[in-house]
This record gives structure tokens, C-alpha cells and sequence, in this order.
């Protein structure tokens, strides 16, 4: 099977709108979840929820762990729950096939190469600013970072250019930091604060931000 047919088939799988919703709502998630939340969170039972959840690991777009969600150990502690969690793999097609993959690859080799970090970061920088963003929040979930709130910073669950990042860390991160500064409204900050998964940018807003 070709990597583009391997692709369309994991892709398929997302074609049942209750398995699309669970994907997407693991994915977003910071950490594993278990199948009565995600059942929860899309409105659908624990048996209809592990059925689906289980295709999107068949399908290598989610991957699972075990652990007692109750800290304990030894007998009594009870059985290890089922956790998910988004699967480190990347599926993308395109139809009729194309390579941009292979020209950002090419393009960003020199620019580093070239020594224009400063250029690229000012020019992301103006792109996030002609973008405007009203609400940061919204804009950040559109361009597929997946927002959520951690003690009072807004951390970016998913890392857009992940790929590209880690071929090219400091070049790739530091036009994704202007990029993001630039699309800020005023009052909002960003800064890097890596964690061990997700972008290693954090946004910060005005005080209150982020408040139930």
C-alpha cells in the first residue's frame, strides 16, 4: 500500500461524524482521556464511544495507555483504565498529488543557511498583524493550535509546523513566535515555554483572561 493510499484510509475513518468528533476531541485534550469522558463530551454512551475510539486507533490517528486513575497500586487498586490520546503520526494527502512538503523543506534550508531569521521573523510577524485577530483565542483554534488554558496562560496544545520544527528548531519556532506576536490584540503577550508536548509558545492575555 502506498503512503497516499495509507493516508486516505486513516482519513476515511473520519468520515462517521461521532468518530470525528472524538478524535477531535481527544486531540485537543492535554492529557489521555479516558472513554466515559470522551463519551461525555460528544453526548454519545461508554459502549458507543470505545467502539468509535478503538477504529481511531485501528487507524493510527489515536494511540492508547493504561493507567488506575485512583494513584493506587497493588491489590485492591483495581483495574488500569484505558486512556487515549492523539497518535504522533501525520497524515496528509492531496489530490492530484503535490510536494510543498519537499519546497518548505528546501526554502527554510536557505533561509537558514542564509542568515535571514531576523527577515523571516518580521515577515511572519507582519502576516499575523494583516490577519487582525479581534479574539486570539478563536484565531489561534482556526489556525490549528489548539488552545487551552493552564493557570492562567493560554498554552497551544498542537505545534502547526511540527514537522518542519524539528528539522529546523530555531528558524521554525522563532518565525511561529513572531507570527503569533503579531496576531495578537493588544493587551496579549507571547512568549517561548516549551512543554514537553504541544508548540513552545505560551500566550498570556489581560488580567482576567482565561477566568470561569
Amino acid at each position: 500500500m502506498s503512503s497516499d493510499d495509507a493516508a486516505l484510509d486513516a482519513l476515511a475513518v473520519l468520515g462517521d461524524p461521532v468518530r470525528r468528533s472524538l478524535y477531535r476531541h481527544v486531540a485537543a485534550a492535554p492529557g489521555d482521556v479516558t472513554r466515559d469522558a470522551a463519551a461525555d463530551a460528544v453526548g454519545v454512551t461508554r459502549a458507543v464511544a470505545a467502539f468509535h475510539l478503538d477504529k481511531l486507533v485501528d487507524a493510527g490517528l489515536l494511540e492508547t495507555t493504561f493507567r488506575r486513575l485512583s494513584g493506587r497500586a497493588g491489590p485492591g487498586a483495581g483495574r488500569p483504565s484505558k486512556l487515549y490520546r492523539r497518535a504522533d503520526g501525520e497524515h496528509s494527502v492531496s489530490v492530484p498529488p503535490r510536494s510543498y512538503d519537499t519546497v518548505s523543506q528546501l526554502l527554510a534550508e536557505v533561509v537558514e543557511r542564509a542568515g535571514l531569521d531576523a527577515e523571516l521573523q518580521a515577515a511572519a510577524r507582519a502576516a499575523g498583524a494583516a490577519a487582525g485577530a479581534a479574539e486570539p483565542v478563536e484565531a489561534l483554534r482556526e489556525r490549528g493550535y489548539e488552545p487551552y488554558w493552564d493557570c492562567g496562560k493560554l498554552r497551544l496544545n498542537n505545534c502547526p509546523f511540527h514537522a518542519l520544527a524539528e528539522q529546523f528548531p530555531a528558524l521554525v519556532c522563532g518565525m511561529n513566535l513572531a507570527g503569533i506576536q503579531g496576531l495578537l490584540a493588544e493587551g496579549w503577550s507571547a512568549a517561548m515555554d516549551p512543554l514537553p508536548e504541544g508548540c513552545c509558545v505560551a500566550v498570556e492575555g489581560p488580567k482576567g483572561a482565561g477566568e470561569l
